[in-house]
């Protein structure tokens, strides 16, 4: 038996290759699939089933990709109405190799979500590990608001059910294999921890202690979560199929001249340097979104409808940019800076700058009272456990939607935990014509460490 975890960072999305004698199957797959088909080449396998745990909604799934390279049959859950694949029922078995592998019905995080059991039978008929998609996690369950308040309850009622009476029951030492690590948006708080089975989460996971079924239904209503907007992108794609590329894009080199006709045809500038080097100097209404934090804020931010060129600390980053724009639908990236952000200002091009400020010299401000507005753009938990005191909130993804309520006629000085989420907010502020705008170097973990008061 061959078993392969491919984990996609910044998605936290986890995929699996499992493969017997010369027949493997693939469960969630990424968009940029090749990885699937390179490692059934290499163990001499063919790929022949293709299953989904649900319609995914924080992703572009890869199963369509993966079946024109491959041929494999694909299936997923009932409940919605996909315009490709197989549809599955409860029991169903599939044998690859010596292996068996069983769907299960486990709604709950959506109508039409599936489980699916591996077994050996040479060896027994006791599953060994079990695929639970958005379900179950390793230290939390899957969301269930994602049908709006009025479905919340019924939704958890049948995570609850499924969980308790179709999951957990499989046995204590079957391996649990979730579609999402730790930073997922499809949990409040999945563990760092990347193994687990099911006699530990029964354990171990926080929201299995809540055993009464009432109990249950009254966590999952209290837990509140961020709702992307491309989130409906992605369920859109992932019911229609989303278009195949056959391939990453490629995008243009584009001289300094041939960037800027781009901008002046509407394309989005996406900076993906880090937050200094942006503050520094960058192109005027760039976005500046750090290179491991595309996969998380793109989708919060860019538009679908436009074309994005990048610009890039160096061009040995393109790949992973375009991989991680390309998980999440964002198929039209026209070209990327030859020579980056200095060839650029090298052209004698304009650049723009943010203010970068220490936790020093912003405590300074505060204590001589000077004018500024603070605005703090983490999480509701991360303000909630501390935040410095007379800050306005808003959440970095929310930003632009809520610029109203950010004044124009003050400094700005905007922070994060660490710099990366402000700069951001920052370049977004920049973007909308805000001209005095601070980014705080380290922000609040500079802040605490600092030894400085925050207020709760």
């Amino acid at each position: 038996m061959i078993f392969e975890r491919i984990k996609s960072e910044g998605l936290a999305h986890l995929s699996y290759f499992v493969g017997s004698g010369d027949e493997a199957v693939v469960i969630d797959p990424r968009r940029d699939c090749k990885i699937y088909f390179d490692l059934a080449r290499r163990e001499g396998m063919k790929i022949k089933y293709i299953f989904e745990t649900h319609r995914n909604e924080d992703y572009v799934i890869g199963s369509l990709e993966l079946e024109s390279l491959t041929g494999a049959e694909i299936y997923h859950g009932q409940g919605v109405d996909f315009k490709y694949g197989n549809p599955l029922y409860e029991g169903k078995k599939f044998g690859f190799g010596s292996m068996k592998l069983t769907a299960l019905q486990t709604p709950g995080h959506t109508d039409e979500s599936m489980s699916y059991t591996i077994s050996d039978p040479d060896t027994g008929k006791e599953p060994l590990m079990v695929f639970t998609g958005d379900a179950l996690f390793i230290g939390d369950v899957g969301r269930t608001d994602l049908y709006g308040p009025e479905e919340a309850p019924r939704l958890a009622a049948n995570l609850y059910d499924s969980i308790f009476n179709k999951i957990l029951p499989l046995g204590d030492g079957v391996i649990l294999c979730p579609a999402h690590g730790a930073g997922s948006l499809c949990g409040g708080a999945i563990s760092k921890r990347e193994y687990s089975t099911l006699g530990l989460e029964s354990i171990q996971n926080p929201a299995l202690q809540k055993i009464e079924k009432e109990e249950f239904i009254k966590f999952k209503l209290e837990e509140k979560l961020e709702y992307p907007p491309y989130f409906e992108k992605m369920e859109e794609y992932n019911l229609q199929g989303p278009p195949l590329l056959k391939g990453l894009p490629v995008p243009e080199l584009l001289s300094p001249k041939e960037f800027k006709t781009e901008m002046d045809k509407g394309a989005v500038v996406v900076d993906t340097r880090m937050s200094h080097s942006f503050g520094g100097a960058h192109i005027q209404g760039s976005y500046g979104i750090w290179l491991r934090g595309l996969p998380f804020f793109a989708g919060w931010i860019l538009p679908y409808d436009k074309p994005i060129i990048l610009v890039l600390e160096e061009k040995e980053q393109l790949e992973a940019a375009v991989r991680y724009l390309f998980r999440i639908g964002y198929d039209n990236i026209a070209g990327f800076l030859n020579g980056g952000i200095a060839a650029w200002y090298m052209k004698a091009l304009p650049v723009d700058s943010l203010n970068l400020i220490s936790v020093q010299d912003l405590k300074d401000k505060i204590k001589r009272n000077e004018e500024m507005i603070l605005l703090d753009v983490r999480g509701n938990e991360e303000w909630d456990d501390g935040h410095i005191e007379g800050a306005k909130h808003i959440y970095v993804g929310h930003l632009e939607e809520n610029l109203g309520k950010v004044p124009r006629d003050s400094p700005i000085v905007v922070y994060c935990d660490s710099s990366r989420r402000s700069s951001i907010a920052a370049s977004i502020l920049k973007r909308n014509g805000y001209s005095d705008v601070y980014n705080v170097l380290g922000s609040m973990t500079a802040w605490k460490n600092a030894g400085y008061e925050v207020v709760k």
